[in-house]
């Protein structure tokens, strides 16, 4: 067991001013460290020198920078016996920080550190974590700020169950915040390697997801337009909205399921088309089709006869946290420029209406639960037969027929050059892209009239945790 020596609050006279814990005993209060809190304080206060590639140019700021930059080492130094699992990754912290300030604060390269941060050897529930990169955070900042997080690793006993069967993924970390600078107070709910900056780009071995954060923001969203919608809530779903433990678990299984699928099934070589520009609703339908695969992979769950009842329980949980979060958060949250989680949220709301198991009658929402599976699946089918025809198609012949499958359910803006194929077909993809409105596929009347009455609770997710929710 490690130990940490901390400041008596009541010292007895004549009695040793300092006490032992055990790192068990100070975990439950980590965030509130002097340590952790001085190491939040000088990363706040470096990321004014910084400019967007994570330098720091101003020489006139280096003797601030230094005197930072030990606060950081100093504080990380004091929390390593913390964390033994994570020693190798520490050390080259100390080692990064250390030549970044040496080399007069250049544009950042902490590969060394990140190549030593190994979360996913030991998926273990409840292990925690002290990350800091140079890094820019999705749906947070662009800029390659220095971040600090405290996390947690969510590994429940059926999720590693799945992950050691039929759902192998073994760059998958489900975490929950602890404690974050000012990056993360934001939208971002992902720790990806690839944010952080780096001389060169290694194999990713590891991708982290906040569960926590998904999990919060989907019950105070979904309570709401409920609400909004006169939505009667099956059983199931209204356990989510009221149990946050619960809601994590079933999102690490969500995206167990969803991660893994990006590099399986009949896919057009490469879904991403990596550093290659496409058009937005072709990464719409890539992270759709990877969700509902998870849908219909949970509906095959529930149903077989050996599935365990806890991952059967979660199983039809999956299922509405897919729809729900699909068509009432996915589709009006963030900007209407491109927003290919967006379009994906309103394929399958209008799919589901549109194959009459979903009803927006006399101003309620009602579902036939019983049936939505059945049409899930089918749209499910339908854009994995895409993909399965895209291997024998030329890109432009793909691109054009995965517009038309979204333009078959969602109605193009009436500006739209794709929808009338008005398009310079004879010359290179780019032209086709550059073609594509920012908001190719406006919101429905229904979606806008949600979304004025959204707009708020949407907005008050920002930086959601856990104990925010």
């Amino acid at each position: 067991m490690s130990r940490v020596t901390v400041p008596a609050r009541d010292a007895i006279i004549g009695e040793p001013e300092v006490v032992e814990r055990s790192a068990e005993t100070v975990e439950a209060d980590i965030a509130t460290l002097p340590a952790w809190l001085d190491l939040k304080a000088a990363a706040a206060a470096f990321h004014p020198l910084q400019v967007h590639d994570g330098s720091v140019p101003d020489e006139g700021d280096h003797a601030r920078a230094r005197a930072l930059i030990e606060r950081m080492r100093a504080a990380i130094l004091e929390l390593a016996p913390l964390f033994p699992h994570d020693a190798a990754y520490l050390h080259a912290l100390d080692g990064d920080l250390s030549r970044w300030a040496e080399g007069g604060f250049a544009e950042p390269d902490f590969l060394d550190s990140l190549t030593a941060f190994q979360p996913q050897l030991e998926r273990v529930n409840g292990r925690r974590h002290l990350v800091l990169f140079p890094m820019y955070t999705q749906n947070g900042s662009t800029d390659r700020l220095v971040e600090a997080v405290l996390i947690e690793v969510i590994w429940p006993e059926f999720v590693a169950a799945l992950e050691a069967g039929d759902y192998s993924n073994t760059l998958f970390v489900p975490i929950r915040f602890i404690d974050f600078t000012a990056g993360y107070d934001s939208n971002s709910a992902v720790l990806f390697p690839e944010t952080v900056a780096m001389r060169e780009i290694p194999r990713f071995t590891w991708g982290a997801i906040f569960a926590d954060r998904e999990a919060a923001r989907f019950r105070r969203v979904v309570r709401a337009a409920s609400e909004i919608t006169k939505l009667d809530l099956p059983d199931g779903a209204a356990r989510l909205l009221d149990d946050q433990a619960l809601t994590e678990e079933t999102f690490v299984m969500w995206d167990l399921i969803h991660d893994r699928t990006h590099m399986r099934g009949d896919l057009p070589f490469d879904p991403f088309m990596i550093k290659q520009r496409m058009p937005f609703f072709l990464y719409s339908l890539e992270e759709l089709r990877c969700d509902l695969t998870a849908y219909r992979e949970s509906v095959r769950l529930e149903h077989a006869h050996d599935t365990e009842d806890t991952t059967r329980e979660h199983a039809k949980l999956v299922q509405y946290a897919v729809i729900f979060d699909r068509i009432f958060r996915f589709a009006i949250t963030g900007s209407r420029v491109r927003n290919y989680d967006g379009l994906g949220g309103q394929l399958l709301f209008a799919w589901l209406h549109q194959h009459h198991v979903l009803h927006w009658t006399d101003t309620q929402l009602t579902i036939d639960w019983h049936e939505v599976p059945d049409v899930v699946v089918a749209l499910s089918d339908a854009i994995n037969d895409l993909y399965w025809h895209s291997i024998d198609r030329p890109k432009v012949a793909h691109w054009l027929a995965a517009y038309d499958l979204v333009a078959s359910t969602l109605t193009p803006h009436p500006a739209s050059k794709w929808a009338m194929r008005d398009l310079p077909l004879e010359g290179p993809p780019k032209g086709l892209t550059d073609e594509v409105m920012d908001d190719e596929f406006p919101l429905s009347m229904f979606y806008e009239a949600l979304s004025k009455k959204m707009s708020g609770v949407i907005e008050s997710t920002a930086g959601i945790t856990s104990e925010r929710a």
